[in-house]
């Protein structure tokens, strides 16, 4: 039997700021890197035989702690932009909690949450579903009915179309699904 393991991504210096990351390539904080180590302390004992990240540097910096603690460094790995967080669009780089205030609460949670929402010059939760489950149908579900382990490092987005897709989330109860940082 195979193991598959998803982590998003810990805290990013725009985490910390509170600002809609999406596609910017942003480092972890000091605090991410520690929650990345103990990430992998919480994973010693499980074995990993591949790892698939996004190729944005929060994931992947995220799954190079995890590698070192479980001494995995070795392990082949992917990098691809079908596992990136979501495009924020016009939202990318601001501060949430102002967005919130120019949209009003229900619009907002629309924005961060909705599935079918679009953003302009962005993404919808539905649009990133129709990147990553592909993705996920035709190179990771290969390796895990393989009886492969699999670790993925992504994004928050990224990893609820997948949990929607694994668990039969509906499209409305999607909304209610947080993957924290931490």
């Amino acid at each position: 039997m195979s193991t598959l393991i998803i982590f998003r991504h810990r805290q990013s210096i725009w985490n910390l700021e509170n600002k809609f990351t999406g596609w910017v390539d942003v480092e972890l904080s000091p605090k991410g890197i520690e929650e990345a180590k103990a990430a992998g302390e919480k994973l010693k004992g499980f074995s990993v035989d591949i790892a698939y990240t996004s190729p944005l540097i929060r994931a992947k910096q995220t799954l190079d702690e995890i590698k070192k603690i479980l001494n995995i460094s070795g392990i082949p790995t992917f990098e691809n932009a079908a596992l990136n967080e979501r495009d924020y669009g016009i939202h990318t780089g601001k501060n949430k909690w102002d967005i919130q205030k120019e949209v009003g609460s229900e619009q907002f949670r629309k924005i961060r949450r909705g599935w079918d929402v679009p953003i302009e010059k962005g993404e919808s939760l539905k649009d990133v579903y129709n990147r990553v489950i592909p993705y996920y149908q035709t190179q990771i579900l290969p390796k895990l009915k393989d009886g492969r382990n699999i670790l993925i490092s992504a994004h928050g987005n990224s990893l609820r179309s997948l949990v929607k897709y694994l668990e039969n989330i509906s499209d409305v109860d999607v909304e209610n699904l947080e993957i924290p940082t931490g």
